[in-house]
């Protein structure tokens, strides 16, 4: 695992694209093959010591897919862009471990596919010395922190736990984030993207206003058993939480009101404010207060690029003033009349839980992907259903101890520095700076960072944007200089 760990950040960070190449290729084949050294004797694979021959057909269909999608890639490369895009929603509900994971199928597909079309299309190439590149500090503490949540796998009292987190998001992530940042994000590929994002947004939203309308939900029993004993009802549409749907339609809807901010023309002004009164209410129906208060938060982000901070910052202060003062006049209609633990539906316990987790083992933590395992140890009551950390800082911290707490938080501000700097010029860059800011604020409430490929994809876009931006102002002050030249 930590083999397989060290090839994704080699890919990450690796200046020479031949040997960044045959990274991402190694990691690509190892990390199914440990996914099944680990599972290989549960139920789930009773089909394939069954009927063997039928696994290894379904295998070579699975191939032969992959291999049709990498030569469409490599006819038309910005199609890779697309495909990221259509598949980062979908979920498909598997098996493993014992336990059942939404799993992003699709996208694992684009990313094996982009992978292949990547490595073709350099062997293929005849050009001299690869290209080399400097990684950004991005860059370096993303490959860190992979190498360090493997390292700190070793001594995990849930290493399954932590092996499923490597194979099924860390790798394909690191992965999908070394092909989105060489993409030339020309402004053609960023509006097609914007409209197939905007599409799947209000067809999601469309899903969730008829199970509203009908009562009836797609996915997680869970969720229907809630919605029966509750006055309310939860959409989620096509996802599996109401949270991750709410955060999906939250960073579309920031996305949408860069238009509104950078755009003058009438068309679009009048089109992106219908959009976003129509995903405004799939977002209310979700009930998702973390998603709501991501997007206020991504919004204010988005304002102050598009304007002034201190604005922005006044205005905050006025609705935090307004909202305490809401709650301390009717504490009953937000919940807090049954204590911060019932009004956060328990997740107030899982913090403490954490805390105390953390306190006890502050410098290294209990291992990676532990926290599930270890909290139900020392609290053997707790409900099945809220033994989960909600809060990424609280995991990492009871998980990693102070070791990747550091990692995680260098991350988490450099990352916002590399996106925010110079984003105020183009809307592109704004959007996705003010969609991390959100999704960073989100998981403060729900989870799900390096484990959401938004995260990968927000990072990998925006240092590509902005390395654009910067080979842009070289050209063109070479171009200056040249002038200036030839008029002497």
């Amino acid at each position: 695992m930590v083999f397989v760990a060290l090839l994704a950040a080699w890919a990450v960070l690796g200046s020479d694209a031949r040997a960044q190449a045959a990274a991402m290729l190694g990691a690509l084949l190892l990390a199914p093959v440990l996914l099944l050294a680990d599972i290989w004797h549960s139920p789930q694979l009773h089909l394939v010591h069954r009927h063997p021959l039928l696994a290894v057909i379904g295998g070579l269909l699975a191939l032969a897919l992959v291999a049709t999608v990498a030569y469409l890639i490599v006819r038309y490369p910005p199609l890779l862009a697309i495909l990221t895009v259509v598949a980062l929603p979908f979920r498909v509900p598997i098996q493993a471990g014992g336990t059942t994971s939404n799993l992003l199928v699709p996208l694992y597909l684009v990313v094996a596919a982009g992978a292949l079309a990547y490595v073709y299309t350099l062997l293929r190439s005849d050009a001299g010395s690869p290209h080399r590149r400097q990684p950004t500090w991005i860059e370096r503490l993303l490959a860190l922190y992979v190498v360090l949540y493997a390292v700190q796998s070793i001594y995990s009292s849930d290493f399954e736990k932590a092996l499923q987190q490597m194979v099924f998001f860390y790798v394909p992530f690191s992965l999908l984030f070394c092909l989105l940042r060489q993409i030339d994000w020309t402004p053609r590929l960023i509006r097609n993207c914007f409209f197939v994002l905007i599409g799947l947004a209000v067809l999601f939203t469309a899903v969730g206003f008829v199970e509203y309308e009908t009562k009836t939900l797609f996915l997680n029993p869970k969720l229907v058993a809630a919605n029966d004993v509750h006055a309310y009802f939860t959409v989620n549409s096509v996802f599996f939480d109401p949270d991750i749907f709410g955060r999906f339609l939250a960073l579309v809807m920031i996305s949408v009101a860069a238009i509104l901010l950078y755009r003058s023309e009438r068309r679009e002004i009048i089109g992106a404010t219908l959009i976003l009164a129509v995903l405004w209410g799939g977002l209310v129906l979700t009930l998702s207060r973390s998603s709501l208060g991501a997007l206020l938060v991504g919004l204010a982000v988005l304002a102050a690029l598009r304007w002034k901070a201190w604005p922005v910052v006044a205005v905050g202060v006025v609705v935090v003033a307004v909202g305490g003062a809401a709650l301390a006049i009717s504490p009953k209609t937000f919940g807090l009349n049954q204590g911060l633990n019932g009004a956060s539906s328990g997740r107030a316990g899982l913090v403490s839980g954490g805390f105390d987790l953390f306190r006890s083992r502050p410098v290294w933590g209990y291992g990676a992907g532990s926290f599930v395992h270890e909290y139900r140890r020392q609290h053997p009551g707790s409900s099945q259903t809220l033994s989960a950390s909600h809060t990424i800082p609280i995991t990492i911290a009871a998980e990693q101890g102070l070791i990747g707490e550091g990692v995680y938080a260098a991350l988490v501000l450099v990352s916002l520095l590399g996106l925010l700097r110079g984003a105020r010029a183009t809307p592109a860059r704004a959007a996705v700076g003010a969609a991390f800011a959100a999704l960073v604020f989100h998981t403060m409430l729900y989870a799900d960072f390096l484990e959401d490929p938004s995260t990968w994809a927000l990072l990998g876009i925006g240092i590509a944007l902005a390395a654009g931006e910067r080979a842009a102002a070289r050209d063109a002050a070479r171009a200056r200089v040249a002038r200036l030249a030839a008029a002497a």
